[in-house]
């Protein structure tokens, strides 16, 4: 009896250890989706004017005011800076003058040659009169011809005492300060064409080669460059492929590219470094995940796969390029296979899973 008594609160007390199992793990997962990828090449680039004019005077002198405002935007013909016009005024002057001499002397060697013209057909003068009277016209032709170039050149030189812009674009920082003598080895100031803007980059050979048959593939590449700024942002504006340079550069293997952006409202400026893209080609068919469902174990992507068990399978890939906040699984996955993206930290392989949809991450600010 003692016996029975002992078995049975040895089963009672074994049966309270014993704990049902817990509900199954809830992740959050989502289906690999199956889309056509563009392959995108990124370079650092470096933006520059499309036109860059250096502003140097066309004649020696001192300069007397600076007229424009430095920074601001000009238009073809403002005046930049004014050299002192004393001298150059008194210079044409003086060739004004001597053009007028010169022409009151032509006109008397033309009446003179009038003249003598009539009295050697009546036979009052000699030959050698006439070809005197013919000489001397020509020579007061030649005088004014020379002091009419002479004048000419000294108005030339009046005006470029106004040294004036010579497009249309954004002027940098003067160089000279009132009161210098300034020549025509000095640069004054730089005037930039800035709308469009060119950017340069240098790109691989093989980048190059894609690139090139990309372009051509686009008809000349339009709208096929996006441009990232230093503070993380995207330029609004689509740029187009402008030129590859004649040559690769043997020492680098590299070859310089440009492409042109529009800039109306001034924001790029000579000089700034950005990032520039391009999709260079298209990956047909790739199979996409969200890039946080894979992690990597020594090296090697993998991601966890929930099968229509419920039970979770380990499982290495192979990934591609990044398309936003996917990434390209060019191994190991099949279109709308489930992968995990909340929990990935706690599954193990075989484990039986409790899935429900993943929210979707917001897209992260640019």
């Amino acid at each position: 009896m003692r016996l029975l008594v002992l078995l049975g609160a040895l089963a009672v007390s074994c049966g309270k250890g014993v704990r049902p199992p817990g509900p199954p793990l809830q992740v959050g997962v989502t289906a690999a989706v199956q889309q056509d990828v563009p392959i995108t090449h990124e370079w650092v680039g470096t933006l520059d004017g499309m036109v860059n004019a250096e502003i140097r005077p066309q004649v020696e002198g001192y300069l007397l005011r600076q007229v424009y405002r430095e920074g601001s935007t000009l238009r073809k013909g403002d005046v930049l800076f004014e050299i002192d016009p004393q001298p150059f005024a008194a210079a044409a002057e003086q060739a004004r003058a001597a053009q007028a001499r010169d022409q009151a002397a032509l006109d008397k060697a033309k009446l003179d040659m009038d003249r003598m013209t009539l009295l050697s057909a009546e036979g009052a003068v000699s030959r050698q009169d006439l070809d005197n009277a013919r000489s001397s016209l020509r020579q007061a032709q030649a005088n004014v011809d020379a002091t009419r170039a002479a004048s000419e050149r000294a108005q030339l030189s009046l005006q470029w005492t106004k040294v004036v812009a010579p497009i249309q674009g954004v002027a940098g920082m003067a160089k000279v300060q009132v009161g210098e003598l300034v020549n025509a080895s000095r640069v004054m100031t730089t005037v930039s064409t800035v709308d469009p803007i060119k950017v340069f980059f240098s790109a691989s050979e093989q980048e190059y080669m894609e690139w090139a048959r990309g372009w051509a593939a686009k008809g000349g590449g339009k709208g096929s460059l996006t441009l990232a700024l230093s503070d993380g942002t995207t330029y609004p504006r689509r740029g187009d492929s402008f030129m590859a340079d004649r040559a690769v550069d043997v020492k680098t293997g590299t070859i310089m590219l440009a492409g042109v952006f529009p800039n109306p409202e001034g924001l790029l400026r000579p000089g700034q470094f950005a990032r520039v893209s391009a999709d260079i080609s298209v990956l047909k068919g790739a199979i996409l995940v969200p890039q946080r469902a894979i992690w990597e174990v020594q090296g090697n992507p993998q991601v966890a796969v929930v099968g229509a068990d419920n039970k979770v399978e380990i499982r290495p890939i192979q990934t591609g390029p990044r398309k936003g906040l996917l990434q390209v699984a060019a191994k190991g996955l099949k279109a709308g296979e489930q992968v995990v993206v909340e929990g990935t930290q706690k599954v193990a392989a075989g484990q039986t899973v409790n899935p429900t949809p993943a929210a979707a991450p917001a897209a992260p600010g640019r």
